[in-house]
């Protein structure tokens, strides 16, 4: 025995290496455990868990199955009755309008609740206070009523005597259109409180990056804020649904025979209550199933970017599974062509580039309320130039960036980029204040990568960089991928073109978010402290790709702490305290001799 263990453990080690062993050592050969059954750890009050739910289930089973006064014979005559069939689907029929139209009408209502008009939004409040207060069979009672208001219902220009439509309101509104009107207005004032619910979740950042890349409000809303909305929206959305199809048994008010009219009909015949109550039950778990099934499927589409690893769908893994079946070298050819992709020398970052601007700020002031966060400012940038804006927290840095692509409205003064107005029209000594539309297409010329990155989660890498380009620009897709491949490439990201920003480190997202300022090609482009959001280990790749863009050609305003990289690209730095530029030059006149006390004092603490 010695011997062979002394065999097995000279293969690790010389025999100096090992301890002495004896005949009482506890040294052994290595153990086959290959050969070993294994035996599970046991969970006993697991198991009587188990078996007590078995117990409870087959309890239930016995008693509902063997008890003839069910009546699972007459529930299973009627349950496809003729009938019982009928009103199911005008269940379903009056489901699928008065979510449709209470939703689609709750989506309006909830855009003009957030809107900036107070008396849309007061409106909007007004009508779903009034149709949340009122119960459901009261409003359909006044509407099936609302013949006795108004003989007539009329379309027409009113105190004008035009009418171009007059019928009478009896004959208009039947006991189905007063059923799917009720409806409609009870949903539509549920809904628009779940919709506002979803939009007030997503995050301002999202829309203040849809809003500095250009895109107009109608896209910001559809594209960037509903979709992720959708995800807080869907799961009380469905249960305002669940709970519609259910409710619509109160249109029994009306006479109108849905589902458990219907069964009511029926049951009053034949006195089976038990038996026909059982197939209304039974009908409505199936549209609860079916209603639940598809919420799981759209939840799983919206969440898309919500998870690291979002697992797949049922349909998808069957897809993937029938088609699972590729030959050996397919994973040689595709593993082929990546390599061939990745090898392709991306064009330097002047190629393509448009010419840096020239952005002039012109005794701009800014306050919110009683607190001046800009007092005076003026500032010229000049075009091509590298511009770092330093100051402790609070000094106006972020708000004088914001103000020069027009995200913050100054009370005073004005910001000109090469010339031009961002947010204004000058015709003579006058400036008009430009609509929203035209601020955004002037806005696409001035680049903006945030502190937070601010990508859009619900859409992939390449997603977010071509959606500007695409609906601002008008760039055709095509192009507009080949751009957006371009410049992953110079960021080091093109293998993760088809990844969720939630797949990305802090680093990475960062890039990205730079790479999405840059497809637009603007003149200019202001990062709000890029790092600050980082990790140390994160730093020095974003920056590293900011010394590379400032030897571009590119006007760069970039406001750091970061004071070695300020030393390393800044043309000019910039210092600010309490809304005012307290000292300008260049970097080694700051950093060496700086004129200003203050600037001094900042730069002993932080230096």
């Amino acid at each position: 025995m010695t011997s062979s263990a002394s065999a097995t453990l000279s293969i690790e080690g010389s025999a100096a290496d090992l301890p002495s062993l004896t005949p009482h050592s506890n040294v052994h050969a290595p153990t086959d455990y290959s050969r070993l059954r294994v035996v599970p750890a046991r969970y006993p009050w697991r198991t009587a868990g188990t078996v007590f739910a078995i117990l409870v289930i087959g309890v239930v089973l016995h008693s509902v199955l063997t008890n003839e006064r069910w009546g699972w014979s007459v529930f299973a005559q009627y349950f496809f009755d003729e009938a019982v069939l009928a009103g199911l689907a005008r269940t379903l029929l009056l489901t699928a309008l008065g979510a449709a139209l209470g939703f689609s009408l709750g989506t309006l209502l909830a855009l003009a609740r957030v809107s900036r008009s107070p008396l849309l939004s007061g409106l909007s409040f007004g009508y779903v206070w009034l149709f949340r207060s009122i119960p459901p069979i009261v409003l359909l009672l006044l509407i099936n009523n609302l013949g006795y208001l108004y003989e007539t219902i009329t379309l027409g220009v009113p105190l004008t005597g035009w009418t171009w439509f007059s019928y009478p309101t009896t004959q208009l509104l039947g006991p189905f259109a007063a059923a799917v009107i009720g409806l409609t207005l009870n949903q539509s004032a549920y809904s628009a409180e779940i919709i506002r619910g979803g939009i007030l979740s997503v995050d301002q950042g999202q829309q203040e990056a849809a809003a500095a890349l250009g895109l107009s409000r109608r896209r910001q809303a559809l594209r960037i804020v509903l979709p992720q909305a959708m995800r807080s929206i869907l799961p009380n959305g469905f249960n305002a649904i669940i709970g519609l199809a259910k409710g619509t048994s109160v249109v029994y008010i009306l006479a109108l025979p849905e589902l458990f009219y219907t069964i009511q009909i029926i049951y009053r015949r034949n006195l089976e209550v038990i038996p026909l109550l059982m197939v209304a039950t039974v009908w409505y778990l199936v549209i609860l199933t079916v209603l639940t099934l598809v919420q799981q499927q759209i939840e799983r589409h919206y969440a898309r970017g919500a998870l690291r690893n979002q697992p797949d769908s049922f349909f998808k893994r069957l897809k993937r599974d029938r088609l699972a079946a590729p030959s050996a070298k397919a994973p040689v050819e595709v593993a082929a062509q990546a390599s061939n992709e990745t090898k392709t020398d991306a064009p330097g970052w002047a190629a393509g580039r448009v010419r840096g601007g020239e952005v002039s700020v012109h005794g701009v002031s800014k306050s919110y309320g009683a607190v001046r966060v800009l007092d005076q400012v003026s500032l010229t940038v000049p075009a091509g130039a590298v511009t770092v804006i330093l100051g402790p927290s609070g000094s106006g840095k972020s708000t004088l960036l914001r103000s020069i692509n027009h995200l913050e409205r100054v009370d005073q003064g004005f910001i000109t980029v090469d010339g031009e107005l961002i947010g204004y029209r000058q015709q003579g000594d006058t400036l008009y204040e430009l609509p929203e539309s035209e601020v955004l297409h002037r806005r696409a010329d001035v680049g903006m990568v945030f502190q937070n990155f601010n990508l859009f989660p619900h859409l992939t890498v390449l997603e977010n960089l071509i959606e500007a380009p695409v609906t601002v620009r008008g760039l055709p897709r095509a192009e507009a991928v080949q751009l957006a491949r371009e410049l992953l490439t110079r960021v080091g990201l093109e293998n993760k073109a088809d990844a969720y920003p939630r797949q990305l480190s802090g680093g990475q997202q960062q890039r990205v978010a730079i790479a999405r300022a840059l497809a637009l090609k603007p003149k200019v482009l202001l990062f709000d402290e890029p790092t600050s959001a980082l990790d140390p280990e994160l730093v020095g790749e974003v920056l590293d790709v900011i010394k590379e863009l400032a030897r571009s050609g590119t006007t760069l305003v970039i406001v750091t702490h970061e004071i070695g990289f300020a030393r390393e690209v800044a043309d000019t730095v910039v210092f600010m305290e309490q809304g005012r530029i307290l000292e300008i030059g260049r970097p080694d006149q700051i950093f060496s001799a700086p004129s200003h006390a203050r600037t001094a004092a900042f730069l002993d603490k932080v230096l």
